[in-house]
């Protein structure tokens, strides 16, 4: 079925690619090549290929193809900025790009090779709008810097010429998005804001903020699970975790604003000294449990599972709240016993179901056949004709198999980590490229 489904989508490029000639459709200018080496072309379908050269304007449907040796580096209107590697076939297959406008649009489909990208304005306008289709995958990219390689019998060798160790291929987000309704926001500790959608990474220092009528589900590396309601401001004060010694994790976090429904996880089991929650008029100590929160002027917290120790601002009395029992608690200190939930806008997260593979590695040997992407930031969705998905953020690699199947190696591969091709926003290129085409490498020094 899946060989199948890939020669019809092969058929159905190739049939696009000729009614568009034949109906001798002006194909539009979408950027130029900044930088070339070697032996490339861009062939507009219907016309003579053009060689790769600096300041050669690109068009909608162009195909890219490098020789051994060689590359070149695009620029799109957008401000996306790709180097296409050596022995690469690429196509631009749809680009609409208007400053503004709803409707920009991108699609790459990546035959053979890979490329390096910096990607611009089209993917960082919408979560849906910048995408790469390759025979067996499909790259969603949500406004990010990577590498996006197909493997083909070559990958397996050239890690083999790299003298470095392989890197941990370690998830280093604290927690990853697994429902999202709605508009919502990270915050880092840069005060840089990022739109968050399902399969999002969440990092320690961000404030998490949904939009009105926004309703999210979020999961931790250690299994712990928010539910976060509308207008919500939630921030992850700190989150350290190794699964193989939970006792040492920590995770404290804070409502600012809004409503959350939380279960922890593995931490809190392990050491519930080590997890605390604070809202504006107390801070909340764990006991294994899962509870509500709901800040305004007036926080209200309810335990609906184990028990939580409640300490409002300013005081040293301890509150106990058994599963069943609940308080508000006004910015004055003031303390209502309650006995019935708070109306809450979201399901409970220990009915939410979290995907395969969120935070999983996976056995996949260096240089097997399939997609391989490297993110250096940002987030990349990796879509498979059977279904499965991926979903990858800062410093993860993951692995798309010819079979369909999705996976994150247990270490980055080093065709990957140490691949010498040039950055697309790297400077001084032609000094570059000969310093790389003598293997010239530079010395450590002493600060």
């Amino acid at each position: 079925m899946g060989a199948r489904t890939n020669a019809m989508r092969r058929a159905g490029w190739a049939l696009a690619a000729v009614l568009a000639a034949s109906a001798g459709t002006a194909w539009a200018q979408v950027g130029e090549v900044e930088f070339a080496r070697g032996v490339g072309f861009a062939q507009t379908p219907g016309q003579a290929p053009r060689t790769l050269g600096k300041g050669l304007p690109l068009k909608e449907g162009d195909r890219l193809t490098t020789a051994d040796g060689a590359s070149a580096i695009v620029k799109l209107e957008d401000g996306t900025r790709m180097t296409v590697r050596p022995n690469s076939e690429l196509v631009i297959s749809q680009y609409q790009f208007k400053e503004n406008s709803p409707d920009n649009s991108m699609l790459l489909q990546m035959v053979r090779g890979g490329f390096r990208a910096v990607t611009g304005l089209i993917s960082k306008a919408s979560p849906n709008a910048a995408k790469v289709q390759t025979s067996t995958a499909t790259i969603g990219i949500r406004g990010t810097d990577f590498d996006a390689r197909i493997c083909n019998r070559d990958c397996a060798a050239e890690s083999q010429k790299v003298a470095e160790a392989a890197r941990p291929n370690a998830v280093l987000a604290s927690a990853k998005v697994v429902q999202a309704t709605g508009e919502m926001y990270a915050v880092d500790a840069n005060n840089q804001r990022r739109r968050l959608v399902e399969g999002g990474s969440v990092y320690p220092g961000d404030v998490i903020e949904t939009a009105a009528g926004t309703r999210a589900v979020i999961a931790f590396r250690d299994d712990t699970r928010l539910t976060l309601g509308p207008s919500t401001r939630f921030r992850v004060d700190n989150f350290v975790y190794d699964e193989q010694n939970a006792g040492e994790g920590r995770f404290f976090a804070s409502l600012l604003r809004g409503s959350v429904r939380a279960l922890t996880g593995l931490i809190a089991k392990a050491n519930n000294r080590n997890v605390g929650f604070s809202t504006a008029t107390a801070t909340i100590g764990i006991r294994g449990t899962g509870f509500d929160m709901t800040c305004g002027d007036t926080c209200t917290l309810y335990t609906w599972l184990g028990s939580i120790v409640v300490t409002p601002q300013g005081q040293t009395a301890l509150q106990v709240l058994q599963s069943g029992q609940g308080l508000a608690i006004s910015p004055t200190g003031g303390i209502t016993a309650i006995s019935a939930p708070p109306a809450m806008d979201g399901p409970r997260p220990d009915t939410v179901t979290v995907p395969p593979k969120l935070f999983s590695k996976d056995s996949v040997p260096e240089g097997q056949d399939g997609l391989y992407v490297f993110v250096r930031d940002g987030h990349i969705e990796v879509d498979t004709v059977t279904g499965e998905k991926l979903h990858m953020g800062r410093g993860e690699a993951g692995f798309a198999s010819n079979s369909g199947e999705v996976g994150r190696p247990s270490t980055i591969p080093r065709f990957l980590s140490g691949d010498r091709t040039p950055m697309p926003d790297s400077r001084n290129l032609n000094l570059k490229t000969v310093l790389d085409d003598i293997n010239f490498k530079e010395k450590k020094t002493c600060s």
